[in-house]
Order: structure tokens, then sequence, then C-alpha cells
């Protein structure tokens, strides 16, 4: 078990635990929550050695074996499977003692070697590697891409995958969900449940914790509490600790008076009932997250939109995708993601956006916040439609090299520019003054965004989406970055929003809280999905699964794609009917010479195909024999002497499998 008793840890002049203890036991998957600088991953590099302790007693196995996703981006050649093999330390090792055992001469050694490399899963590493990598949202089609052809959040899910493939006592999850949309956080989750070791996890999805997470350890003034349970139970207590003091709820008070009036004015009125009943939402969640919010570094709302346009949007027959790119050849075609749209937003609708990775749910608001002109097709827009736009990476919209009053000064001017500007304050002490409402007070005003951190960053963006009023609201996982308390201080703002949303997250309990409704993108379509959100993961765990038993028979089946092309090349040849522009006798002959010479060229090529089949089929056969081999009781000098010959034949088979496509290539170039 880990335990730390009376620990003082601290980073600089800041004391991050102050006498702090606790017990984890073996087995137990943990969820470590706690306001954003409290110290969750000081923690975590104590518990991997980065950090010592200062004071008190901290103790983990020895013999424990720790897993954690690298924080640096991986800079490689290596194929995304290669890459996510090397993750397995214990396969490494094994493989490293086998090469020097063979170097040493020692039977004993060699014999001994190899039934460790068999027993660390070499036979399906491949396999493994690559369920994780499609778990996590790749494609077919990408697992042998070189790492460094992704980009930064792709790369972030290799090195995820990595770790998972890591055997290990104790895995360390810092975030994870960070770069997941829904269908991969759904797969890792069922991935987690299954997972044997100790688990600590950091995470601001409260889903997530819920479903993965058996025991919380809440980090507050430098102290550490365990409770037992998932996060919801976590709250729950605390939340009955509380409520013992009552000054935590008297924050709250305006805001549930407020949200009753709303209720009891609209419920019964049709244009508001939608509204209305969001409202009913959050006040139903109200009094259990007030100690939660009570927390929060700010809490915020949407003003009352200047007017209210319905519909908002109309699309007729749209087209939505990626126009060619500047360098590519003249009449190259735009690539289409999503076609055929024909669908209206209405006033007040509050539309969640479903669909596995890659089928076009960012490529559809972006083109709504007109980030992408239409391809094609009609798109109307309601008179006054005034879009907030939260795109999925912050930098989108931000410039590192200025600070958050120059951003604001330059959305004035584009927003006077566009002839958008209503009542919103526009002198210099009035953005500073809004700025002072999300936090951004003193020095910060003038600090560069670069060197803000990803939390303020998105805050950064809500305040700039606040101050322009919108009615439409179109947010592209808005919650990356942001911590459980701002996370639901934006789910009762949108609650309390007067206008349309349409989200795009893979935080279910914002989707829950905020939707009623759900479009989903997929087959490059729109459609309603009738389901809730529990029907969508079963949908998504299902997709999950039959792209990993496609990768499975893949890596499983070495000659299968050799003898597939075989089989292709040979019907090719054999179907093939040449069409030429023959109006005379002579052109017939001098066509049947030529295919007469190509079958003479051909002949000997045939052949050696046929011999070159016949003896990777041997090899395989007493590969098959050796590897069963390996697995019984056999002395020393004759699994020694079976290891051998394996990796022989294995290296045997790989230069086979080079000749046999260079045969092909060559006999397809005959039979052109």
């Amino acid at each position: 078990m880990i335990t730390l008793k009376n620990v003082v840890l601290r980073r600089g002049s800041k004391v991050i635990l102050d006498s702090a203890s606790v017990t984890l036991n073996p087995g137990e998957k943990i969820g470590l929550v706690g306001r954003n600088g409290a110290g969750k991953s000081s923690l975590f590099a104590m518990l991997n050695g980065t950090l010592h302790e200062d004071g008190g007693e901290y103790y983990i196995p020895a013999q424990w074996k720790m897993a954690q996703v690298a924080q640096d981006m991986p800079e490689t050649e290596q194929s995304a499977t290669s890459y996510v093999i090397e993750g397995d330390v214990v396969l490494l090792a094994a493989q490293a003692e086998v090469d020097a055992s063979e170097a040493s001469g020692d039977g004993d050694r060699m014999a001994h070697a190899y039934m460790d490399l068999y027993d660390s899963g070499a036979h399906d590493a491949q396999a493994r590697a690559q369920a994780l990598i499609l778990g996590l949202g790749f494609k077919l089609s990408e697992l042998d891409n070189p790492v460094n052809s992704f980009s930064g959040g792709w790369r972030m899910r290799l090195q995820l995958a990595r770790a998972l493939m890591c055997p290990s006592d104790l895995l360390l999850l810092d975030e994870p969900t960070n770069h997941l949309d829904l269908d991969a956080l759904v797969w890792l989750e069922a991935w987690l449940k299954r997972y044997q070791g100790t688990m600590l996890v950091i995470s601001h999805d409260r889903e997530f914790l819920d479903a993965v997470t058996d025991v919380t350890v809440h980090i507050e003034s430098a102290k550490l509490t365990r409770y037992g349970g998932n996060y919801s139970k976590f709250e729950d207590l605390r939340a009955e600790q509380m409520a013992l003091q009552q000054g935590a709820y008297s924050k709250q008070q305006d805001k549930i008076a407020h949200l009753q009036k709303f209720i009891a004015r609209f419920k019964a009125k049709a244009s508001k009932a939608k509204q209305a009943q969001s409202r009913v939402k959050a006040l139903d969640r109200m009094e259990k997250i007030a100690p939660l919010l009570a927390e929060a570094d700010f809490t915020f709302e949407f003003k009352e939109p200047a007017n209210l346009p319905n519909p908002m949007l109309s699309m007729q027959n749209a087209f939505f995708g990626y126009p060619a790119p500047e360098d590519a050849p003249e009449g190259t075609p735009p690539t289409v993601i999503v076609q055929n749209v024909s669908k209206s937003v209405l006033a007040g609708q509050r539309i969640g956006i479903l669909g596995a990775n890659g089928q076009g749910k960012s490529t559809l608001v972006k083109t709504v916040a007109r980030a992408l002109a239409p391809i094609s097709g009609e798109m109307t827009e309601g008179k006054g439609l005034n879009i907030g736009y939260f795109a999925q990476q912050e930098l989108d919209v931000l410039r590192l090299t200025d600070n958050p009053l120059e951003h604001m000064i330059r959305l004035v001017k584009e927003v006077t520019a566009a002839g958008k500007l209503g009542n919103q304050p526009t002198r210099e002490q009035d953005l500073r003054s809004f700025l002072g409402n999300f936090n951004f007070g003193g020095d910060m005003v003038k600090q560069a965004v670069g060197s803000m951190s990803g939390g303020e960053k998105a805050r950064l963006v809500l305040c700039m989406i606040v101050w322009q009023r919108p009615n439409l609201l179109l947010l592209d996982e808005p919650t990356n970055h942001l911590d459980l308390a701002t996370r639901e201080a934006l789910s009762m703002a949108l609650n309390e929003f007067e206008g349309t949303v349409m989200l795009v997250s893979h935080d279910r309990a914002l989707l829950r809280a905020v939707c009623d409704e759900f479009w989903m993108v997929s087959r490059g379509g729109v459609a309603p999905f009738d389901g809730d959100l529990d029907d969508y993961q079963r949908y998504l765990l299902d997709e999950a699964k039959r792209l990993r038993e496609e990768a499975k028979k893949s890596s499983n089946s070495p000659v299968a794609p050799t003898a597939t092309k075989k089989i292709a090349v040979s019907a090719d040849t054999a179907s093939a009917k040449p069409v030429f522009d023959v109006k005379n006798a002579s052109g017939k002959k001098e066509d049947a010479q030529k295919r007469q010479q190509q079958s003479e060229a051909a002949k000997p090529l045939r052949k050696d195909l046929e011999k070159i089949d016949r003896q990777m089929q041997s090899m395989n056969s007493e590969k098959a024999n050796l590897e069963t081999l390996l697995t019984t009781s056999k002395s020393p000098a004759e699994i020694a002497q079976a290891g051998k010959r394996l990796k022989v034949i294995e290296a045997d088979l790989a230069k086979l499998e080079e000749r046999w496509l260079e045969v092909t290539e060559k006999l397809e170039a005959v039979a052109v």
C-alpha cells in the first residue's frame, strides 16, 4: 500500500502539503480532486520521484512498477504502432535479455530469456498496441503512420496509449481526458475499469471520475482527506459537511430566487418552455453544487441578448468541408466531410452535437461559426444573428503575444467596425473591470497570453464571448482545461442563457445538464439522435470493439496480407480484358503478339511467386510449432535451440515477404 504520514511538501516557497496523511490500498482506483493550484500535480511528482518530501514519512512498495503519461511531445519517425509497443518496458527488457543471452552463448540463459520473452506477451504485442491506438480514436489506415505526422493532440493520445501499454502496479493519470473526444473517452473508461492495479487519476470530468474511481482524495488547505466512494459520493458527503456552514449557501440564494421567478413566469409559455425547463434543471442541481460553486474562482452569466431571431439559422442542401490546399494542382476538388444538411436552428434550442471522432462535428460548428465557408448549398442567417464561438483550440482566436486588455480592445474595434456594438462597455477602465469579473485583475491584464495556463486562456475566451452578448453560442469542447468548479459555473450560466446553444463536448455532465436534444454527425450527414447519452455510449463501445477486432485479425495473420495481394493480382491478371481501338486485322495480330509476349515474360515470375509461397507456408507452419514448443516444459537446451531457430525464421520470413512484393510488382508491370 501507499502511505503518507505527516508529509510536508514544498514547491519553492509554497507549502503544498503540511503534515498531510493518507493511506491508499492496493487495487484501489483513486480520484485526486481539488482546486487548480491546490497541489494535485505536485503530489503526482512526489509519487513518481520527481519531487521529494520535505518532512514526514512516505512509503510506496519498491517492487511496484509504475506507469504514467509522459508530458513531453514525442518527436520521432517511428510508426504509431512501434512507438506504442515500446511503452511495454517489460517486453523491451525481455528482448534485450534475449539479445544478450545469444551473444553470451549460454544455453540456460537463452532458455530462460526466450521463456521470459514469451511470457511478456511478445506474441500479441502488436495486437495489444493497435487495440489501444484504435480505441483512442485513430483510424486503421493510421496505424503505421510516423508519429511526427500527427498533430500535437494526437501525439498526446499516443503518449496515453504508450502508458496504458506498460504493465504496471501503479498507474498515474493526470488529466487523461483533455485531448479525447467522447468516443475515445468512453473507450478509455471501459479499459480503466478492467485495470487490475492501483490507479490515481486527476480529472475535472465528474462522470469520468464516477465511472472509474471508488475512492476520492481531496486536497484542501495543504491537507489530504480520504472519502470512500466516487466523485458524486464525495460531493454529497462534502455538501453535508458544508450544510452546517450556512454562509456557504448564501451566495446562491439570489440565483435560486431568480430561477424560481423565471420558471413561474414562463413555464406555461410555449416560446419559453425549453428555457424554463433548463432552469428547472439548474434549480434541481443548485443546492447540491452550491459548495463547489462557493469554491469557484469566479461565477458569471450571459447577458440577455439584444434580440432573438427565429429561426436563428437555416441550412438547405448544405455541403461542409475544406477547400483544396493552395499548393494543390488546379482543378483539385474540395474535401467534403458532411453533406446534404437541411436543418434549422431555432431560438431557445439547446443542441448537443454527437458523433464519433473524425465524422465532422467540428467542421459543422466551424461552418456555422463562419470560420469555414460552405462548399455548396444555402445557409440563411436570421436578422440580427450574433454568434459567440468557443473554438476547440483556444489558440484559434487568441494571440500569444497580446495581453487580455489588448484582446478586449481589439474585440471592441472589430465589433464596432461590423456595426454590432450594443450597449457593451467600451472604455479602457470598463474593459479592465469586465476582465476583473473573470479574475484578470492587477498585473494579469498586461500578461502575455502565451505565458498563461490552459485554464486561464479558456477563461479569457469566455470573457470575450460574454462581452459580445451573443444570441447563438457555438461551443466546441469548452471545458478543456477548466476545473470542476469552473465547469459548474459554465453549466449554470448556460442554463440561464436566453439564447440558443450548440455544444460539442466530451463532458457528459455538461451535455446532460444543458442539452435538450442531440444531433448525430455520422456517415457524412446530420440526423436527430433519439436516444440518450447512455445509448450513445453503447454505440461508441460497439464501434470501438469492431475496430479492435479488425486490427487483431490483421496483426494475427501475417500471411494474410500477402495472400490477399496474390489473389488480387491473379484475379486482375486473369480477368483483364484490354480494350484497344482496333480497326483492322493487322491491329488484332499485333495485340495477340503483345499478349503472347506478356504471357511468356510472366511465366518465370509466376513460378518464382509459387516457390516463395510454398517456402512461406512451410516457414509459417514451423514458426507456429516453435511458438507452441516454447510454452511447454522442455530442457533449457531445447528451448534455447527453439528460440534461436524462431529468430532465424522470422528474419527469413521478412526477406521472403520483401521478395514476394518485388516479384508481384514485376508481374503487374508485365501485365500492363
